[in-house]
This record gives structure tokens, C-alpha cells and sequence, in this order.
């Protein structure tokens, strides 16, 4: 695997060129490159002969993201990024027609997304969970959000159903860090939740494992998520998960009520959600034996006989 060059925002140009100049013909000790599969941008900027491209983002903020990005500028600003935005979308546009032999999306999230921006055509590949020794202890006494902290994860959202009296007695393991955890950690305390909500930070992989294994359901209320491995993880782990009707790539997955449950992204709509498999263990199990008896068709081989050219 090799991590190309992405650049913090206002520098991407640069960030473009270096994939572009990125030599990926041969491996450290001078061996063949095949196939190069790219990811996200600008990586579909490096140049190779078998070049797939299985996208999981482009420049969110250029893109479906543009409108509430925009608010945060000023009148200078807005001009300045709606010229940038224009010459990222005729660059991606190149790259992904002339520069790579094949479109793959993670998600139909983000196979619409390239036909409304681009008129791209795409093939949905599901990514499989992370290969990782997922397991099932319990069905315990807290719901997991596993997230990165950041707005558009809603953990708020969460918090906010919490208050709710339908989830009174909903406990809540919040695990992750990012820009949003102390001002989530404000609202925990101000809304007086600190002893049923606790915060871990970055956890270890044995203790992520054991977190998803030990939970009764998973949360996931992210906005428009590209795809969200969490909820492929939540499967892979016996555990259902509730997510919400604009949350993109995770309401693919879920199905109300066989392997989930989808709700409105509302405070009030998610705590009856939450309280629903807080009190109903049965359900909770039920739902996800479901989900990872489906999950299971989600393989690395399956995946690559498709990603794959040769």
C-alpha cells in the first residue's frame, strides 16, 4: 500500500501534481507493478497502465458538501473557491475518464454522487469489513457509537436523543477522538448525561474489537457518509445497527427491522430507537445474527475478482 500525497485544504493543487509525478512502475526492490487500485483524491491522479479506480471520496466540499461550505466564506472567499472548485471539477473529470481503465464506487452513495457531478458512470463494490477477529460476547448494557468526532458524524444527535425520555435508561460508549470531543464532552455535561454516556478516545485495536463484541447495538447517525466501515464492523460482531434515513452509504446496509433499524435524524426518532433495543435484547440478538449472517458475502475475494483486471 502506499499513501500519496493529499495535501491540507488550499494546497490540493500541489497535492494533484505529485500524485500525478508519483512513479508506481516498480516496488522498492525493482519488481512490476501490475495494477494500481486508487482510493481517494488526488491518488487517481498517479499514472499506470491498469489503473482502477475504487473510489471511496472525492473533495467533499466541492462537491456534495459545496452548499453549506460556501455559508462559511466570506464574498473574497466564495470567489476564490467557486474558481478553485471548477478547475478540481474538470481535473477529476479528466483523471477518472482518461486516467484510470475501470470506476468502481464504495457505495451508491457515491455512485450518485459521480453522476450528478460528472455525469460518471460507475460499479458499486461494497468494501468488507477490516480483517479483523470480530466476535460476539454479549448482548451487554450500553449502545457503541464508533466514530470520528467531527460534525458530520452527528454524535449531537446521539447525545440529544439521550435527553429524551424514551431513552432514560440508555447507557452509551462513545469511542473515537476528533475536533467535536470537548465541545461533546461540554454538551454531556451540560445536558447532566456523564454517568450514562462515557467517552474512551482512540482505542486499540484488541479493545475496538472487544468494545463492538460487548455492546447491544451499534449507533451510526453520520450524514451522508461516503460508506462506514463501522456498520460492516457492527455486522462482522453480531450487532445490529441504527442509523438514519439521510446517513448515505450505512442506510444502504441497514434494513429497518431485519438487520437494523433506519430513522428519521431526529433526537426523538433515534432515542425510541435506542430504547427499542435497550429493552428488547431478543430483537437486538435477532437483528444481528441477521446481519452477520449477511455480512459474511462481504470478502476480500469476492472483492478483488472484481477490482482486479487480470
Amino acid at each position: 500500500m502506499l499513501l500519496t500525497p493529499q495535501n491540507r485544504f488550499g494546497r490540493q493543487s500541489t497535492a494533484y501534481l505529485s500524485n500525478w509525478l508519483t512513479d508506481v512502475g516498480l516496488t522498492h526492490d525493482g519488481r512490476s507493478i501490475d495494477q494500481v487500485i486508487s482510493l481517494r483524491f488526488p491518488s487517481y491522479a498517479v499514472r499506470h497502465s491498469e489503473h482502477v479506480c475504487w473510489l471511496n471520496h472525492r473533495m467533499r466540499e466541492y462537491y456534495d458538501l459545496w452548499p453549506s461550505f460556501k455559508k462559511s466564506l466570506s464574498y473574497r472567499g466564495r470567489l476564490k473557491e467557486q474558481v478553485r472548485r471548477k478547475l478540481v471539477h474538470t481535473v477529476d473529470h479528466f483523471l477518472l475518464t482518461h486516467n484510470v481503465k475501470k470506476l468502481f464506487a464504495q457505495s451508491r452513495t457515491i455512485q450518485e454522487r459521480l453522476k450528478r457531478w460528472g455525469n460518471l458512470s460507475s460499479t458499486v463494490v461494497y468494501p468488507p469489513p477490516p480483517e479483523r477477529d470480530y466476535r460476539c460476547d454479549e448482548y451487554g448494557d450500553y449502545i457503541l457509537v464508533v466514530s470520528r468526532l467531527t460534525s458530520l458524524k452527528r454524535i449531537n444527535l446521539v447525545i440529544k436523543a439521550l435527553v429524551e425520555p424514551e431513552a432514560a435508561e440508555v447507557n452509551c460508549v462513545i469511542v473515537g477522538d476528533g475536533p467535536e470531543a470537548a465541545r461533546l464532552k461540554q454538551q454531556v455535561a451540560e445536558c447532566g448525561l456523564e454517568q450514562r454516556i462515557r467517552f474512551t478516545g482512540a482505542v486499540s485495536e484488541d479493545k475496538l474489537i472487544s468494545e463492538f463484541a460487548r455492546c447491544r447495538a451499534v449507533c451510526f447517525p453520520a450524514y451522508q457518509e461516503d460508506y462506514g466501515l463501522v456498520t460492516v464492523e457492527a455486522f462482522a460482531s453480531a450487532k445490529a445497527v441504527i442509523t438514519c434515513t439521510d446517513s448515505g452509504g450505512p442506510a444502504e446496509l441497514v434494513r429497518h427491522g431485519e438487520n437494523g433499524l433506519v430513522v428519521t435524524p431526529e433526537p426523538k426518532a433515534i432515542a425510541k430507537a435506542l430504547r427499542v433495543m435497550f429493552e428488547q435484547r431478543d430483537l437486538a440478538e435477532r437483528l444481528g445474527v441477521v446481519a452477520q449472517r449477511e455480512v459474511t458475502a462481504f470478502t476480500w475475494q469476492q472483492t478483488l475478482s472484481q477490482l482486479l483486471l487480470v
